[in-house]
């Protein structure tokens, strides 16, 4: 939403006078200041001003911004950025389960707007089977308005079921270690990572079926390098989306044991978004997978609940390369001055490679996983990211499960 008092400034080279934030209470109006490109003494730029509002729109605690253009004497205008705060300290909570999973869940606090500088606090508490926390320090801004880090640390625990010669065994997964990332945007789209974790992984068998090949305890040192780019040209107002982003993430995995060995993965997540109307919203997400293609039980790429398919279950398969597509319309029922109610409809459907398998593994129709399915968001204005999901997918490829799945934030 733009605001401009007159036509005074067409034709014209109107300086800006002064530069001046409104609404800004808990985020320091130094930080903004160090972030948007207007600055006293340029000459009124529309496309800049513009620019500085998306970006500023992107941030934690700003649910939303426009300008507002004043005349002043002698040619020149104030130019006041107008900003309405998120509620930035959030609990989160995931909760997941199907026909045949046990219950699991995820809980967590994190302060999006630390010392208000949108500094990224957080904490989490999961038990999937096991007990795992992890805490997490993002700073996108701390060295400057381009150079950042982030510091994370995570003990996780799980169960998890390990493929091999057409049978299943169940192992006590652990995996606990710290990574650490450098945080550059080299520009209004494009951003990059680079960073380095050490961790430790951990497998235990619990029951199921044995193998001569596949050992019974597993305790491997690992080191892990990441590099991720996003390009990033979506437009916000409020909820709604429109635009196209590319997230592309890189890593390479040593291992210290050869029956964990090194490998390669790289994922790219396309998004699409559609605004339909005043309150439709399409919202697309395919993801492109590839790793190394070891024969191994432990094989990177997961059908999941959480991360996929939603209503697959709980990690019930795994791959060395994936093609998933995500796609649903988010409906708005109710939209009142904070509350917002959507309706949404979905089809995930993906398919994977197995270990050592060839790339037709993709077409074979017993990796092929389709599953449509409706859910209910929740949804505050004013409280950055408070969006509760419920969404059931019921498959309706062969074996298909149905489950619900819970969660905040939207899907993708």
């Amino acid at each position: 939403m733009l605001l401009i008092a007159g036509v005074f400034m067409q034709g014209q080279d109107v300086r800006v006078a002064e530069v001046n934030f409104e609404g800004a209470n808990r985020t320091k109006i130094s930080f903004i200041k160090n972030l948007v490109n207007l600055e006293e003494g340029m000459v009124l730029d529309s496309v800049l001003m513009n620019r500085d509002i998306l970006r500023l729109k992107r941030l934690p605690s700003i649910s939303h911004a426009y300008y507002k253009v004043s005349s002043m004497p002698n040619e020149t205008c104030e130019v006041k950025y107008v900003i309405e705060e998120n509620f930035t300290l959030i609990p989160f909570a995931n909760l997941f389960s199907s026909s045949n999973d046990n219950f699991a869940f995820r809980i967590g606090l994190q302060e999006f707007n630390s010392f208000g500088r949108n500094i990224t606090l957080g904490a989490f508490y999961q038990y999937d089977n096991y007990s795992s926390f992890g805490l997490s320090v993002r700073a996108p801004y701390l060295f400057s308005n381009k150079l950042g880090l982030a510091l994370n640390y995570n003990d996780f625990t799980t169960l998890e079921p390990v493929f091999f010669q057409d049978d299943t065994a169940d192992y006590k997964y652990s995996n606990t270690g710290f990574e650490l990332l450098g945080l550059y945007e080299l520009n209004f789209k494009n951003r990059m990572e680079l960073g380095f974790s050490f961790f430790t992984e951990d497998y235990q068998y619990i029951e199921g079926a044995t193998s001569a090949g596949v050992p019974l305890s597993l305790n491997v040192d690992k080191h892990l390098f990441k590099f991720i780019y996003d390009f990033n040209s979506l437009d916000y107002f409020y909820h709604y989306l429109e635009g196209f982003r590319s997230q592309l993430n890189l890593q390479y995995v040593g291992s210290t044991n050869s029956n964990l060995p090194e490998f390669l993965i790289g994922f790219n997540d396309f998004t699409y978004f559609k605004r339909i109307g005043d309150r439709g919203n399409w919202a697309n997400r395919l993801r492109l997978g590839l790793a190394s293609n070891v024969d191994s039980p432990f094989a990177p790429f997961t059908v999941d609940n959480n991360l996929n398919i939603r209503g697959v279950g709980n990690t019930i398969d795994r791959g060395t390369g994936m093609v998933v597509l995500n796609t649903e319309y988010r409906q708005t029922l109710i939209d009142k001055n904070k509350f917002v109610l959507q309706g949404n409809v979905f089809v995930d459907g993906g398919t994977w490679r197995n270990p050592a398998g060839g790339f037709d593994d993709l077409l074979k129709s017993e990796n092929l996983r389709i599953y449509p399915g409706v859910g209910l968001r929740f949804l505050h204005k004013r409280i950055f990211n408070a969006i509760f999901r419920i969404d059931y997918g019921y498959g309706i490829t062969k074996d298909g499960d149905n489950g619900i799945v819970f969660g905040i934030g939207q899907y993708f």
